[in-house]
């Protein structure tokens, strides 16, 4: 629906997010357009702002990917990438060598798709199948030919709040120890009273509910006073935080200024030490 909007007004652009609708979600959206429209205003209610905050998200980590790549990025990984078209919309990163992590269930769908949209799988990208809970990260890697001694950028989008507390350190823990000179990772978080239910907004404990009724309840969730504690401890220097109030002042202007965000997904971007 973003990408459908005029050039000068749309956050983001992503050319390729139709081909992962199915068919039959695209012709009842198409023919159910208010039912369609009561739904995402229904989500709206529920948990404000959440569908603006998602597109910023993903805006500002294309920003990060773009800034990384004109500071001589050699490598970029995507942990649970899932339909993550960045390694095939961002010119240039044709260039760099790229790993794709995700569930082997999950990369099928998308290595299909990607298939049926290009012909082919790009040389570029390595797809490489792994369940951050229970898998080795380091071992998986290595075995697709990851290079720990190049500088590497690690994407976590969407991920962390998903994952239990030990899994996300595990995680950390990789990153921190496998990335050449000038390594570093750029993530989005939530604060952990909507993990422990403690949230004081109704809208924290709205989305709660909601991604556990969906069968993907929040995990892991870390406060922002204890943000940048909480990366030195694991072996990295916060470089950059985004809280609701800087990506509403960074993007939403013109007919996007005073657009909603969500008070509770924030953005960080921190160098490994």
């Amino acid at each position: 629906m973003e990408s459908r909007r005029p050039e000068e007004e749309r956050i983001y652009y992503d050319p390729y997010a139709v081909n992962f609708i199915s068919r039959e979600t695209m012709e009842y959206y198409n023919s159910h357009t208010a039912e369609a429209r009561a739904t995402l205003e229904q989500s709206e209610r529920l948990v404000p702002g959440v569908g603006i905050s998602c597109l910023v998200r993903a805006r500002y980590f294309d920003d990060i990917v773009k800034a990384s790549m004109a500071d001589g990025l050699e490598q970029l990984v995507l942990l649970g990438a899932g339909y993550d078209s960045r390694a095939y919309r961002i010119e240039g990163l044709e260039h760099v060598r790229i790993f794709e992590v995700d569930s082997p269930a999950t990369q099928k769908l998308k290595t299909d798709k990607i298939r049926e949209i290009f012909g082919m799988l790009p040389g570029h990208v390595t797809y490489v199948p792994a369940d951050l809970v229970v898998d080795d990260l380091d071992q998986r890697l290595a075995e697709s030919g990851y290079d720990t001694s190049r500088k590497t950028l690690f994407l976590l989008e969407g991920l962390l709040m998903y994952l239990p507390p030990i899994a996300v350190d595990k995680v950390l823990a990789f990153i921190a120890h496998s990335s050449g000179k000038g390594g570093a990772m750029v993530f989005d978080y939530i604060p952990a009273s909507v993990v422990d239910g403690t949230c004081k907004l109704k809208a924290g404990r709205n989305w709660q509910k909601g991604v556990t009724d969906a069968g993907e309840p929040f995990l892991f969730g870390v406060d922002e006073v204890a943000l940048e504690a909480f990366l030195s401890e694991r072996g990295f220097i916060l470089r950059q935080r985004m809280t609701n109030r800087d990506y509403r002042m960074a993007y939403l202007h013109g007919k996007n200024e005073g657009m909603p965000v969500n008070s509770l997904l924030s953005f960080a971007y921190a160098a490994i030490r």
